[in-house]
Formats: structure tokens, sequence, C-alpha cells
């Protein structure tokens, strides 16, 4: 498989140890702006006075994203003291997965093998419920989303993570147990998370169709998990004609890719999970520029989520049932492409009008969709990079929303909300519909220059039926042309811990 585990040991302790032939190369504190104004002991009085000699040359001032590395030259047994530059307590989940996040990025900077984190008192306090394992949990997460990087084929290869071990030193009275919970609960997400990045990043000439149903076999065989793939024959039987259209124009044939695991058998409900797998967009014959082609590798970041939330499935096996659904294609133009006028059958047996060819994410999440509902889906979310229109909206920052049932829309958007990725909801009424009126079809897959999100994520609904269905338009964040804060350029991930806290959620209500 393309990811393997982070090889990372923690441990858990009140008290820093004093020796030397056993301690960390860094030693981690959390640091707001009044730890640089104030006299309290932080670390070590020289260490501290250091610290607010930088602050009064505006170096450090405890700032969110700000961080200070200082020597400790022999005044501890750690090589370094690193300070992170957060809010205000009580701290909030976010703040602390984006503290430690700042921390994994300097530790591949300095290639540290081993640290020591000062978890801050009433580090629960900003977190509902006061949970221990929810703060662990964004702790571990930051930390090891801080320490990826992208890979390279270059000579040197990627910049590389050495970090084997962190000892967290708790403050007295912290509940041990919960607190390794969060931990393991934190890498398993954070693992499932990089799993998503690493897809993403895969060049498309290692990375085609056939190959990301192989590594979905790997994964489905990895947890024992059930799985069918469709190649284009079997495709062509079944009458995905969606699917194949968009295929059609690529040496690389197109597959369907379906993985279930059946967490509560004697439950009829089934949640199903799409992502769009165009595993390169050209934009067939209606052609993209070529300024900045390169990045639609990318295209199969919807595909690259539902894989990373597979992994995570895989690994803690929650009581629902899921279905999840990966139309894979090459969006080509050549000879045999699909063409503007072409009037294609879905898999459901709708048609649609082809008036873009770079509109054919939603062609290929048509036929997801119907596989997904033929699988017994009863609910529905379909992760796609599907338009650039909604980084008109929403830039690259926030994930769009669209649904046809609200409650369910909003229990996703509060599981969103609660591990620190950014979605809103925008508008489904009838009266969008309009834009995908045909005079051939059923319906036409562009609807013009206005609302072109909405139109996108209208015409996937319109295959929903009459199934509960959330759209994720994922087509501004999926991907970073260059580093933001802790995250690197490349692939982010992005809907992985949203989806696994829904299911998690739906899990317990199931």
């Amino acid at each position: 498989m393309l990811w393997t585990d982070w090889p990372l040991q923690w441990g858990l302790t009140d008290k820093v140890t004093n020796e030397k032939e056993q301690a960390a190369d860094v030693i981690i504190v959390l640091a707001d702006h009044s730890a640089t104004t104030d006299d309290r002991l932080l670390l070590h009085p020289e260490i501290d006075r250091n610290l607010r000699d930088l602050a009064k040359r505006n170096v450090f001032l405890g700032k969110p994203g700000e961080t200070a590395i200082i020597p400790t030259l022999g005044l501890l047994p750690q090589r370094y003291a690193l300070f992170l530059g957060t809010e205000t307590g009580p701290y909030t989940m976010k703040a602390l997965r984006d503290a430690l996040g700042n921390a994994g990025t300097v530790m591949v900077d300095y290639r540290m093998k081993k640290a020591v984190l000062l978890v801050p008192q009433g580090v629960t306090q900003a977190i509902p419920g006061h949970e221990p394992q929810a703060a662990a949990a964004a702790i571990m997460e930051g930390l090891l989303l801080g320490l990826y990087r992208r890979n390279s084929r270059s000579n040197s290869g990627r910049a590389q993570s050495l970090l084997e071990h962190i000892e967290f030193v708790l403050p007295q009275g912290t509940p041990r147990p919960e607190w390794d919970d969060g931990l393991r609960m934190g890498y398993g997400s954070a693992n499932a998370v990089c799993y998503a990045r690493e897809l993403t990043n895969e060049p498309a000439n290692l990375l085609t169709p056939a190959k990301l149903a192989d590594e979905a076999r790997l994964l489905a065989e990895r947890y024992g998990l059930d799985y069918r793939i469709y190649d284009e024959s079997e495709a062509a039987a079944e009458g995905m004609g969606g699917l194949l259209a968009v295929g059609k124009g690529s040496v690389n044939a197109p597959r369907m890719i379906v993985i279930r695991h059946r967490g509560n058998p004697d439950s009829q409900e089934t949640l199903g999970i799409v992502g769009k797998g165009v595993t390169f967009d050209t934009g067939g014959i209606s052609i993209k520029a070529a300024l900045g082609m390169e990045e639609m590798i990318s295209d199969m970041g919807g595909a690259a989520a539902i894989m990373g939330t597979m992994w995570a499935v895989g690994e803690r096996k929650p009581a629902l049932n899921i279905v999840a659904v990966i139309p894979a294609a090459e969006n080509m133009p050549s000879g045999s492409a699909f063409k503007p006028g072409d009037v294609i059958t879905t898999y459901s047996g709708k048609t649609v009008e082809v008036l873009n060819t770079d509109a054919e994410g939603r062609i290929v999440l048509a036929d997801g969709l119907t596989t997904a509902i033929k699988e017994g889906a009863t609910r529905l979310i379909d992760v796609a990079t599907l338009t650039g229109a909604v980084m008109h909206a929403l830039g690259d920052i926030t994930t769009g929303a669209f649904s046809n049932e609200e409650t369910m829309l909003q229990t996703f958007l509060q599981s969103a909300r609660r591990v620190g990725e950014y979605v809103w909801p925008l508008p489904t009424y009838p009266e969008y519909k309009r834009l995908l009126k045909s005079d051939v079809a059923d319906l036409k897959n562009h609807g013009g220059t206005w609302a072109g999100a909405i139109a996108g994520a209208m015409f996937i609904g319109s295959f929903a039926e009459e199934v509960p269905w959330i759209h994720l338009d994922i087509g501004g964040t999926a991907w970073m042309w260059s580093d933001r804060g802790f995250e690197t350029k490349g692939g982010t991930g992005v809907m992985v811990r949203a989806l696994l806290e829904y299911i998690s959620d739906a899990a317990s209500v199931d």
C-alpha cells in the first residue's frame, strides 16, 4: 500500500526525566502571549529569560502559529526547548491541533528523534464535556499532520520525519487510560488523513484507475472488508454509461470500486460514501488551459477521502453498515473521447446531454450514487473536487455542502465543527433545477456561468432519488498550491476527519 502507519511510540508520565542519557532532543511547551510578559516559571529561569528577550525583540510574541526554539546549553537534559505560540487558554481542540502541527514542522526541520511535551494544566477546560480523549486526539493529530511531507521521487527523496518517541508529561490527576485512548484515536485519524494525502499526491501515471482499484483491494484485504471492482467489461454489462463515457477517451480503462463494512448486520440502515475518482482530468475535448494542469492529479481527492475514511473504519470497526463507492476514470481527449453534444445513458437510466466534457465529475458520480443505492445505501454522502466555482464563494479555506435533508446536513456540520474542518452550507432550492433543463435529454451536465457549484450539486442530487444525501464540494480545499501554516503543499486529505466523526456519531445512534 502507498501508506504505512506512522512509526511512532509514546509514553505517559507525570514528571520529566533528568537522566541525560535518556533525555529527549527537545522539550515542548505551549506559550501564549502572557507567558512572554509575566514572571512565571516555564522551564528554567535562564531559558525563560531568553524567551522573553525574544518577545521584547518582537521575534516571538506567543501568537498562534509562532514557534521559538532555544538551545538549553546544558541547563536541561534536553538539547532544545521549543515554545509553541497559541491562543490564550483554555485551549480549543483547533488551538491544540494547530500548535502541535507547528511543533511537527520544527521537529522535521531539526531531524529530532525524541520529544517531551508538557501538557498544560486545564487542557480540557474549553472542550465540550471536558473530555481528555478529545484533547489528546487533537494533540496527536496535529503532531502527525505537521510531520507529514509530500512524497518526492527525486534522488534525495522526501524530507522524512525521524521522530520515534514522544513522552507526554500529564498534569497531576489526569486520567491516563482516557488520555491514551485519545492519543490512539488521534493516531488513527492522522494515519487516515495521511493516507488520503499520499493518494492525492501520487502522479497520475502511477495512479491510474486500475492502480487505484488495486490499492482499494489491498485496503479491503488488510481489514477483511468485502469488496467488488467492476472493470470496463463488467461496467458495460451493468449499464454504467456515465463512467464509461468519461473514461472512453483514455487508454487507462475506468473502474467502479465498491468496499463494504458490515458493522451492524441487524440494521437495515447503510451509509453510502461516494468519492469522485478522476485520476487525471485534462478536461477532455473541452480541454483545460495548460497552466496549472499538473494539479489535476488531485481530481481524485474525493476518492482519496473515501479511501482514508475506510482505512480508519477498518481500524475502528464502527457498529454501522457502510458501503464506499469510487467511480474511477481518466478524462482524456482522443478520437474515442466523449464530446459536447453527446447524449449518454447513465446507470440509473436517466439520460444526460453533454455540454462540457470538463464537467465530467458529476457524470461519474451519477453512476457512483446509483451503485451505492443498488448496494443498499439509505443515506448518501459524496465527496468531490467538483467545481472551481465553489472557490468563488468560499475560497480555498472552506468546503461547500449541499443537501436534500436538513437534519442530516446539520448533524454533519456539527461533526465537522468538532474536528476543526470548515464546511459551509449552500442552497439547493428547487428553482435551481432549471439550470439543468435539456431539450434532448433528462438533464444537461452544465448549467452555464451562474451558480456553478450549485448547478453541479443539483445534477448529482438528481441521482440521489429519495435517499437523504449530502454533497461536499472540495474543489477549493483538496489541494494547496503552497505551504499554509504547518500543512505542506499538495493534497490535504480534507473531509476524512469530518466523515470519521460523523460515522462515529451515527454508529452510537444506530
